[in-house]
């Protein structure tokens, strides 16, 4: 491995960033590790941890999947460093649009908890305002996943289509929670 270590990509997938060799090959590692055991946390502090156990088996596979892909993108700095310069755009989309699909199901399961999910002050506040939000959240989490399979069409404005349809889905559904909260509340 070199001294200085490519780590970071720009949004047209250009190497941008650098690191020293150890933090190039053990930050990943060391993220990875504090992630795992913040996930072994959530559920035991949870003040609706029961809630957790209702969905926890997809709770596991979104952590399975955070894991592998964090596992690719240090396999792919490495690689990058040894000298197998591949496209980054072609790892990084694919693995996203698996990424916010997945949470597009975990969403669609998950019970009202205090870690996991859309929480906003209106989803946290009232179970039937959780269930519409989530139920809406995972459909339009699975269209970003698939929308973002076009940025390997248009690699240039990949950064865009990406992460711009995840911050507007999830813009829309702050606003849709608070709505859907507003409505039942003037129900009773």
């Amino acid at each position: 491995m070199p001294e200085i270590m490519v780590s970071h990509w720009g949004i047209k997938g250009e190497a941008n960033g650098y690191m020293t060799k150890f933090w190039g090959l053990f930050l990943m590692p060391f993220i990875s590790i504090a992630l795992f055991l913040f996930f072994l946390l959530i559920p035991k502090i949870d003040p609706l941890a029961e809630n957790i156990q209702k969905f926890r088996i997809y709770f596991d596979i979104f952590i399975i999947i955070i894991f592998v892909f964090l596992f690719c993108l240090n396999l792919f700095i490495i690689f990058w460093n040894l000298g197998t310069q591949l496209n980054i755009i072609n790892l990084i989309v694919p693995a996203l649009t698996i990424l916010f699909f997945y949470t597009g199901i975990l969403v669609e399961k998950a019970k009202r908890n205090w870690f996991i999910g859309i929480r906003t002050p209106w989803t946290l506040s009232n179970e039937i305002v959780w269930d519409k939000t989530h139920a809406l959240g995972g459909k339009l989490y699975k269209v970003a996943g698939i929308i973002s399979l076009l940025g390997l069409l248009i690699p240039n404005y990949a950064f865009f289509v990406v992460i711009g349809s995840i911050i507007l889905i999830s813009l829309y559904l702050i606003f849709y929670s608070y709505f859907q909260f507003q409505k039942e509340k003037n129900k009773n």
